[in-house]
């Protein structure tokens, strides 16, 4: 009903309009049947039958309006129903937490929000014109056929329990087979999008060929889940005519004896064959309701899925939603974490840590050590499963999601930009920004140089996830955005890793510079990236296993001590 209150004059004048269209395909029949028994047959004369005749023209006009005016109304509900439907769906996945999102691959999410919906936006037309339709015609026609001849109308007695029969066979068994093919439509989705998102990875390393066969696959398995369930919509068709004809070739025999024998007039028969098709085309129609029904029951049961599933992370809760973040001031205390919540093994354990406001801190260790989810949690990416995680004295959870995060900048490990211009891009961190702002925090991210140079500027387009831009004018691009954003706390996730050491000491000064106040945590895998912090902090297997300066952690930190080893070495080896 949510979907259906704001156009509720549509869902009304819809099924008004198909009435009207029902009461014509009712009474046209008798119209013709006054025409044959009283204009031809009992001579009542041309008058009679040119008055029969217009009557006849007027009720086809009115029945042409009802029809245009239930597929109007119809498509406008229908539509309206799913517009609606789908900026729900779309708005629900946008809180979605990490976690909410590994309940679902990505094509899938695509295909409930593009394929299913669209199959109920199809239902909800299809209910429009025909649920009244259907059984209006179903109606109309049996109790015109009964007043005409109801001796000749036990021969539906037999007919309609079989089609009953049938009905409910197929509908039974074309639900699962329906939810088996939207899966598969998933499938190949998630297979497209995949291939389309890393094509450069396919072709540099010549995997044109696996990726043709992968795609084989899935596009075979859903050709087969789709013949399944299509065999089911083939055989109910010619059934339902099989029945509709014997029904006819009954009524023929039975009602031409009346007929020969003067107990029927000729025009009746003909009325009567007409009702009884109006009658069995009606149940055709019920059929195939319920036939789509099924499909439409399996999309809107996936489209429930993404609804009702339940946010792992939300404001409920929040004793502080109003509170922002000012100082930037960070204190972990025992925060543990696992993915799964069921395991046993932790990605972070009891980990304790504090940050004052303006610090510089980096994070090292080794890959997959838990680094990028320790910082994940300050953002409320993720929420710990034991300890607390304060912001300026206050847990996380206390804060609304949007204060929280309009406080935090992040610049992810994986550089992500969209489709668009560069300046659109870099308004992600402040869309009020002035061009000197953005050309400043641009200059300050080293990446002004480049934009420059390019024919357009801050206007060249940018291609879907910056394909059209190096991995280090990308990263610039992404801190530039970030620094625009002026947070209080900015958080950068081995995000130099694509620029030269000159490049990134550089930047490292803007930092100091731009945000002097704004504390900032810095992952690295470069040792030399975190060399000038105020404190390093060393992680391993979950756990911190140092927290100093660079000195202090050289002197006596042994984790440290090997990753210095193994860098430095290396470095003196190369020169």
């Amino acid at each position: 009903m949510k979907y259906v209150r704001p156009y509720w004059p549509y869902f009304v004048l819809a099924p008004v309009c198909m009435i009207v269209e029902v009461l014509g395909e009712v009474i046209l029949p008798k119209l013709y049947a006054n025409i044959v028994n009283n204009g031809i047959e009992a001579g009542m004369g041309t008058g009679y039958i040119i008055t029969a005749a217009l009557l006849m023209i007027l009720m086809a006009a009115l029945m042409m309006a009802g029809g245009v005016g239930g597929a109007y109304f119809g498509s406008k509900a229908s539509v309206n129903f799913a517009g609606d439907l789908r900026r729900d769906v779309f708005s629900k996945v946008q809180d979605f937490s990490f976690a909410n999102i590994d309940h679902f691959a990505t094509g899938s999410l695509i295909t409930r929000m593009t394929n299913d919906i669209t199959q109920l936006q199809n239902f909800v037309m299809m209910i429009l014109r025909m649920t009244l339709r259907a059984p209006g015609m179903l109606i109309g026609a049996l109790i015109m056929a009964i007043r005409m001849n109801p001796s000749l109308a036990r021969v539906l007695w037999v007919t309609i329990p079989l089609m009953l029969v049938v009905i409910v066979f197929f509908i039974t068994r074309a639900f699962p087979r329906f939810q088996t093919m939207q899966g598969k439509i998933d499938a190949l989705n998630s297979t497209i999008e995949e291939n389309l998102t890393n094509v450069r990875v396919v072709k540099s390393f010549v995997r044109e060929d696996h990726e043709r066969d992968k795609f084989a696959t899935a596009n075979g398995n859903l050709k087969q889940a789709g013949l399944n369930a299509i065999r089911l919509m083939i055989f109910i068709s010619p059934l339902m005519m099989l029945f509709m004809n014997f029904t006819t070739l009954a009524v023929l025999y039975f009602g031409g004896n009346q007929v020969i024998g003067a107990s029927m007039p000729v025009g009746d028969l003909t009325a009567f064959v007409t009702y009884i098709t109006q009658i069995l085309m009606s149940f055709m129609m019920t059929a195939m309701l319920f036939m789509n029904s099924s499909r439409a029951m399996a999309s809107a049961r996936r489209i429930r899925e993404v609804l009702d599933e339940p946010l792992d992370l939300s404001d409920e809760g929040a004793k502080q939603p109003g509170k922002l973040v000012e100082k930037g001031d960070i204190e972990f205390r025992n925060v543990s974490f696992r993915y799964y919540k069921n395991s046993e093994g932790k990605v972070l354990d009891n980990v304790s840590f504090h940050i004052r406001p303006g610090e510089t801190v980096g994070i090292i260790g080794s890959t997959g050590c838990g680094k990028t989810t320790l910082v994940s949690m300050i953002p409320r990416l993720y929420d710990a499963d034991e300890g607390q995680v304060l912001v300026d004295g206050v847990d996380v959870r206390d804060y609304s999601l949007r204060n929280l995060r309009e406080g935090v900048g992040m610049v992810l490990q994986k550089n992500v930009l969209f489709s668009g211009t560069i300046e659109e891009n870099l308004r992600w961190g402040d869309e009020n920004a002035s061009m000197d702002e953005i050309r400043e925090m641009a200059g300050s991210a080293q990446a002004d140089q480049f934009i420059t140079s390019f024919t357009n500027g801050y206007d060249t387009e940018l291609g879907q996830g910056g394909v059209n831009v190096s991995g280090g004018q990308k990263q610039r691009l992404c801190i530039a955005r970030a620094l625009l954003k002026r947070p209080r706390i900015l958080i950068l996730d081995d995000s130099t890793s694509a620029v030269d050491t000159a490049t990134e000491a550089r930047i490292r000064e803007a930092f100091r510079n731009e945000l002097a106040a704004s504390t900032k945590l810095i992952i690295a895998q470069r040792i030399t990236s975190v060399m000038d912090a105020d404190q390093i902090i060393v992680v391993n297997e979950g756990q911190i296993t140092g927290i100093g300066t660079h000195e202090q952690l050289l002197a006596d930190n042994r984790e440290y001590q090997e990753i210095y080893d193994s860098q430095m070495s290396r470095k003196e080896v190369g020169a």
